[in-house]
């Protein structure tokens, strides 16, 4: 039965991973871009939950709803001033500049919420559910977690395929110039892109914390990267790459940590990402793009 639990324990930790991956394909596949400061997004979401909760004593339901408000605001923010002037731009511009943005709000949360680690309130209200005469324990964060990875992900498969807001990413995300032509509104296409992946950053960012109940300035950093790995993993560009890079990852890192090293972990993890690169290139999901020179 530990291994089933470890299993599911990765599962629940790949979705986090998953929804975050979500985010950071979906900027990538649009607007050509990496959001390294998608992981901290993730840290301002858990910390207006942290306060909403704790300090000014909102419901549950509420805090989470401000806690996606704020990080969408941010996300428009965050690409109209830092990203939308340097569209144009070469990559290592738009690179450095969201290192920045990145070290800005680590840098804001210390400075209003301090170094001390504080302790998260899980927003999952479900009991864990005991199976095989008690055997196997299921947490509630566990399975609310997958839930709404699966949710999360066949809904935005239906914005993009279903939705006029939806064609028009796609539209942008293959040629941003010619969709201009027929009349698409590229910067609010991309803002809207931002201001989804931030909304899920902090549903992300809630489960993480509920989950694994600690909360500091830096919460959101390795998160951010593993799920940076994980979209490149799965074929970054792809939703369904990414649910599948963020779920085998999480499983990885779960079944590492309890039969070879804890230590070791993250190293193994980056490990099979390389390995996986090598044989192919465009990710487990991703489809090779063809230039015409």
């Amino acid at each position: 039965m530990s291994f089933i639990s470890y299993l599911l324990n990765g599962v629940s930790l790949g979705s986090v991973y998953a929804i975050i991956a979500l985010g950071y394909t979906m900027v990538y596949g649009i607007a050509k871009m990496l959001n390294f400061a998608h992981g901290d997004v993730i840290m301002v979401g858990s910390y207006v939950a942290f306060v909403t909760i704790n300090n000014m004593g909102l419901p549950i339901p509420v805090s989470i709803l401000l806690s996606v408000i704020v990080c969408t605001v941010l996300g428009v923010v965050i690409e109209g001033v830092a990203y939308r002037p340097l569209r144009h731009a070469s990559k290592l511009a738009v690179l450095i500049t969201a290192i920045g943005v990145s070290y800005f709000l680590q840098n804001m949360a210390l400075l209003i919420f301090g170094a001390n680690t504080k302790s998260f309130t899980s927003v999952v209200p479900l009991a864990a559910l005991s199976l095989a005469g008690g055997q196997l324990n299921i947490s509630g964060e566990t399975i609310v977690t997958i839930l709404a990875c699966l949710v999360i992900m066949a809904g935005l498969m239906a914005f993009i395929k279903y939705s006029k807001a939806g064609h028009a990413m796609l539209a942008v995300s293959e040629d941003d110039g010619a969709a201009r032509l027929m009349g698409i509104n590229v910067n609010r296409t991309i803002s809207l892109t931002f201001a989804i992946g931030s909304a899920l950053a902090a549903i992300a960012g809630v489960l993480l914390c509920s989950a694994y109940p600690s909360l500091t300035p830096y919460t959101g950093s390795m998160p951010g990267i593993k799920a940076f790995v994980a979209a490149v993993f799965g074929g970054i560009g792809s939703i369904p790459g990414a649910f599948v890079g963020g779920v085998l990852l999480g499983i990885i890192e779960i079944l590492a940590r309890a039969y070879i090293s804890s230590q070791l972990s993250d190293a193994i993890v980056f490990s099979v990402l390389i390995i996986v690169l090598v044989v192919r290139p465009t990710g487990l999901m991703g489809k090779a793009i063809q230039e015409k020179v």
